[in-house]
């Protein structure tokens, strides 16, 4: 089988490896093992490849590189356009010698391979939708309408279309999926924590204004100061890290506050086996792994209400649902520590997220790739 992914992530060249996003090719490194060739097609950047980016794994792989494409100004708007008709014959070139179509979305170079892939009817595709597929979400024109391309079964043939959480009233391609971090070997009953002195709390992400962690530091500022014995350990780096550092300093909270940096993950699954939450209070998520992550290992969840959240903690049986009001969520918080049995939420929190393992994860692709 010759596979062809369509990403709009930014990939580098190195040694004759081509490397990306870690989680992304950590995931794709799954479908690979079951394809004979790989054609990527994707932006490439000249620059060296970031630290935390990870190689593709396959032994017969060819790289198509495309134009990235940036609307974010006038000038690249006007760029951009004049580069589309090039890359969308260079998609269907590809997609014309490919076996199977595989779209990362949502994306501009994703919106092309959308609409590229209604030329070939009779071939097999699948889609990997990594955004929030909520139909209510307020989200960009060219994310609707990728959504709704994607869902019409009448321009979008042979298509699964893989997302996140269960919603109403999708189409019949639209199939709800998941993701996972560990496997069957790593399946353990989580350890009980003592929920009636000290609390710690987890933040694992990137330090940028959409995972909001300004917000998870003043709730755990204001916990502290209503008399709670809290503490945050802050995994993760980004372009907010030294405003963060600076505030918790200003605020005489070092003490509680303590910045890790970028860590392997299994330092982070260390830190969950023992934390008590994960504290995630983003905009918008798609399938957020590492919620998913520290339920494996009973760390409960307080997270944001957003996106397929609230189906993974069972609409707050299996975790926290909080408002990113720092006063409403500290009270949301406040009341679930003295009224639920913290150590049935955990373990509610563990069993579900155990069902979504590696080898669950590899045995659905296997499906996919067959149909």
């Amino acid at each position: 089988m010759r596979f062809l992914i369509i990403s709009y992530i930014q990939h580098h060249e190195k040694d004759n490896l081509y490397y990306a996003y870690e989680p992304y090719v950590r995931e794709m490194n799954l479908w690979l093992k079951h394809v004979d060739e790989l054609e990527v097609v994707a932006p490439i950047s000249l620059q060296t490849k970031m630290g935390t980016d990870i190689a593709y794994q396959h032994p017969n792989i060819e790289f198509s590189a495309i134009s990235a494409l940036n609307f974010t100004t006038f000038f690249n708007v006007i760029k951009s356009v004049v580069k589309i008709p090039k890359v969308m014959i260079q998609i269907y070139k590809s997609c014309k010698r490919a076996d199977h179509i595989h779209l990362r979305c949502p994306g501009n170079i994703s919106l092309l391979g959308c609409m590229v892939q209604i030329a070939f009817p009779s071939k097999p595709k699948s889609v990997k939708y990594a955004g929030n597929w909520d139909p209510k979400a307020k989200q960009p024109l060219s994310y609707k309408f990728q959504k709704w391309l994607l869902s019409n079964t009448f321009l979008s043939k042979n298509i699964e279309v893989l997302v996140y959480g269960e919603w109403k009233g999708q189409s019949k391609n639209i199939k709800p999926f998941f993701t996972a971090s560990f496997s069957d070997s790593e399946i353990n009953m989580p350890l009980d924590r003592d929920y009636k002195n000290d609390f710690k709390f987890l933040f694992v992400g990137n330090l940028v204004e959409g995972k909001q962690p300004d917000v998870a530091i003043k709730i755990i500022e204001k916990l502290y100061s209503q008399g709670y014995k809290v503490t945050l350990d802050v995994y993760g780096d980004g372009a907010l890290r030294k405003d963060l550092e600076t505030y918790v300093s200003s605020k005489n909270i070092s003490d509680i506050i303590n910045f890790k940096g970028n860590v392997e993950l299994s330092n982070v699954k260390q830190a969950m086996q023992k934390a008590h939450f994960l504290i995630l209070p983003s905009k918008s998520e798609g399938w957020p792994k590492v919620i998913a992550e520290a339920m494996f290992f009973g760390t409960i969840p307080v997270s944001t209400n957003i996106s397929c959240v609230p189906y993974m903690l069972d609409y707050g049986n299996r975790g926290i649902l909080i408002s990113d009001d720092i006063d409403e969520a500290v009270i949301s918080i406040s009341k679930t520590i003295q009224d639920v049995d913290l150590n049935s939420m955990a373990k509610l929190a563990s069993k579900w997220s155990q069902e979504y393992t590696l080898e669950r994860f590899e045995s659905e692709i296997i499906k996919i790739l067959k149909t």
